[in-house]
């Protein structure tokens, strides 16, 4: 009789709980995410049991683990803005000493800074609110942008490490299209879908090695457009292609998502293609690599994988 009343005592201590975890884990992952703080102890060491109810206490399991995520994603945005900065800082420092010229400095940056923001993306926790505590990083660096592009403040340093021709007005374009982008996929896919993932990586990956490439070995041009080559649409279609692979089997190992690797690999093909296409289009006076590309890349693949929030 005993052991009846406790088990059905735990019981309605496990519904009491389970009604309040969507308002502190994400749904899909409350459960099967390496990062969780609703493990089966916790619910053993939170119950007292007595003859009658269970303690009020339990109910205050939340608001702390509400806390913990708070501190980790506060922890994860310092961590996260502060190797952007040493990186761009790394960068700047070469091109000062000219161990690396200007316009592959900065197209480093352009690839580099990206694929760091998001692989540091698992390191946040499961709530609801971490994505917004990822996207103020690139948040801050478009302040950063707003203010030296309007001439606010002058820093030579980060014009010429991020602008073609050392104007500060350019970095109310590229530059601040570059960050929008990863605002934008930061909230509207997260880590949960594909899409953001394969958009970021042909903008950041495939759209800077093409530059790269192009101005190197691009002796052969588009008969479309003379300013680019085949050998850099090429390679944006190669490493925008296995960077993309690459990020889906990264975060598909911690767990986010499952995919059936032959389908995706067709997917994230025609992906690359669309993505290498809009960048060989003649775009003087129109629409900005960094916004082309990754819009084209969010379609395509949100044709191929569909939404997932």
């Amino acid at each position: 009789m005993a052991v009846a009343t406790t088990i059905a005592i735990a019981t309605a201590a496990n519904r009491k709980l389970s009604i309040l975890r969507p308002h502190f884990c994400t749904p899909r992952y409350a459960t099967s995410n390496p990062i969780t703080h609703f493990r089966h102890d916790h619910l053993i060491h939170n119950v007292c049991f007595d003859d009658v109810h269970v303690k009020p206490h339990l109910l205050l399991l939340p608001p702390r683990a509400f806390t913990v995520d708070l501190i980790q994603d506060a922890g994860a945005s310092l961590l996260v803005g502060s190797a952007a900065y040493a990186l761009v800082s790394g960068f700047d420092n070469l091109t000062r000493r000219q161990i690396v010229e200007q316009n592959l400095s900065r197209k480093l940056v352009h690839i580099l800074s990206g694929l760091l923001y998001m692989g540091c993306w698992p390191i946040f926790s499961t709530s609801t609110e971490a994505r917004y505590f990822a996207a103020l990083v690139p948040l801050l660096n478009c302040v950063r942008l707003l203010v030296h592009g309007l001439s606010l403040v002058t820093n030579e340093d980060l014009i010429k490490s991020v602008t073609r021709e050392g104007k500060p007005e350019e970095l109310l374009r590229g530059p601040l299209y570059y960050v929008l982008m990863l605002i934008l996929c930061s909230i509207l896919f997260w880590r949960e879908s594909p899409v953001g993932l394969v958009s970021l990586s042909m903008m950041c990956g495939g759209d800077g090695i093409a530059d790269i490439m192009g101005r190197r070995f691009g002796i052969h041009k588009i008969p479309y457009n003379k300013h680019k080559s085949w050998v850099g649409s090429i390679s944006m279609f190669i490493v925008g292609f296995l960077i993309s692979i690459g990020m889906l089997c990264y975060f598909s190992n911690f767990g986010y998502f499952e995919l059936d690797w032959v389908w995706t690999i067709e997917r994230v093909a025609l992906v690359a293609l669309m993505a290498t296409v809009v960048e060989s289009l003649p775009t003087k006076g129109g629409l900005d690599d960094n916004v082309s590309v990754p819009l084209m890349s969010m379609v395509t693949a949100y044709l191929s994988f569909g939404f997932q929030p």
